[in-house]
């Protein structure tokens, strides 16, 4: 149940800082999922989410 939470809290943030996050890179990986449901734009991001989490594992496991 936590796992679920936390990809959950990611999408929401990868969702707010969206257009920040195209800038640098992230959010157009292939995996990334991005379509418009009733006028709205939803964007789930598979690919950078695994990216993000591999590189705080990395950080994490050097301290």
């Amino acid at each position: 149940m936590r796992w679920l939470i936390v990809f959950l809290l990611a999408f929401l943030i990868f969702n707010r800082l969206g257009t920040w996050l195209g800038r640098i890179g992230l959010g157009r990986l292939p995996g990334d999922v991005r379509f418009t449901l009733f006028g709205r734009e939803i964007f789930l991001p598979f690919a950078s989410s695994i990216v993000l989490s591999v590189l705080a594992a990395g950080i994490s496991y050097m301290l």
